[in-house]
């Protein structure tokens, strides 16, 4: 099991997310996973720059993997343009770069006044971006006349020797399908065996499986339930209302209905080892290779201390 942090680009400034970075490659994890967002998910968390923008500098600053979880190539972002960033990532990182890829949130996709599609569109409009970006990257000018994209003469000249893996995120049975047979890898947040199981089934393979969740480290398993319920009430909404409410005050709106403990049961609070790690076992048993974890709160640093001397020792 490699274990790796999440930066979380929703609660951070540019500069503690390459200080956590930093960290992060100190204290021996493995990979980055880094958000790709316009707005937080509440104003409390209060962050959101340009993903682009970081993992340039990222590439600077440490020798890590870095995949974006997730990117959405469909509605604010053109998958001409994410191509040809993803590209420059790729050089940067070289090679160190995976595309996570998901049909995204109305949160962040709704900003250009465009109408936000049902479930299903968002599935085909993803499948067609994701052929687009790869033939772009195959290099050469690429016309594309598609139901839902319009590519004219372009081509993208900075590329990577090999171009760019592209991790599929999926929650549901269509989207899970949808990953198998098109991504080169998948990404969830759920310690779920059997979407695991589908991915695979459905043509994933042994492609890599990808997952991650958030810990709120403390000095105390209190003060980590006050610190999440805080930044990260959102991890207790359920149902399809994290793909369709459009702005961070809707999402405080609908988090008044969350309480702490609902909370708490999803993130891992305070700064008990054996919590970390029976978090990091429950992902290993539902058959992922990989997983993430991400800091909510100031005591980023703790966590770091933490991994580096118990739990991924102990992890691995």
């Amino acid at each position: 099991m490699k274990v790796g942090y999440f930066l979380s680009t929703e609660e951070y400034s540019p500069a503690e997310l390459l200080a956590q970075a930093r960290a992060a490659e100190q204290a021996g994890f493995d990979a980055l996973w880094i958000s790709d967002h316009y707005h937080p998910w509440i104003d409390a968390q209060g962050q959101s720059p340009f993903v682009w923008s970081v993992i340039g500098a990222l590439s600077q600053a440490v020798s890590l993997p870095v995949t974006t979880a997730v990117t959405c190539p469909t509605t604010r972002i053109h998958p001409a343009v994410v191509a040809q960033a993803a590209a420059t990532s790729a050089v940067l990182l070289g090679g160190r770069f995976v595309l996570g890829v998901g049909s995204g949130e109305a949160l962040n996709e709704h900003i250009l006044g465009d109408p936000w599609p049902q479930a299903d569109v968002r599935l085909e409009m993803l499948e067609e971006a994701v052929e687009v970006m790869r033939k772009l990257w195959d290099g050469g000018f690429v016309n594309h006349y598609g139901r839902h994209y319009r590519v004219e003469h372009a081509r993208i000249y900075t590329r990577p020797e090999t171009p760019p893996q592209i991790y599929v995120s999926a929650f549901g049975p269509k989207a899970v399908r949808l990953a198998g047979r098109i991504g080169d890898g998948f990404i969830n947040t759920m310690p779920d065996a059997d979407l695991v199981r589908r991915f695979r089934e459905e043509g994933g393979g042994d492609k890599p499986c990808q997952a991650g969740f958030k810990a709120a480290y403390a000095p105390t398993e209190e003060e980590g339930v006050r610190l999440a319920y805080e930044r990260w009430p959102t991890e207790a909404i359920p149902g399809e209302l994290l793909q369709v409410l459009p702005s961070p005050r809707h999402f405080a709106q609908a988090a008044e209905l969350v309480t702490p403990e609902a909370v708490a049961e999803g993130i891992v609070c305070g700064s008990a080892t054996d919590a970390h790690l029976a978090k990091i076992d429950a992902y290993a048993k539902a058959g992922f290779d990989e997983v993430y974890v991400a800091n909510t709160g100031p005591h980023w640093q703790g966590l770091m201390k933490l991994y580096q001397r118990e739990v991924l020792p102990r992890a691995r």
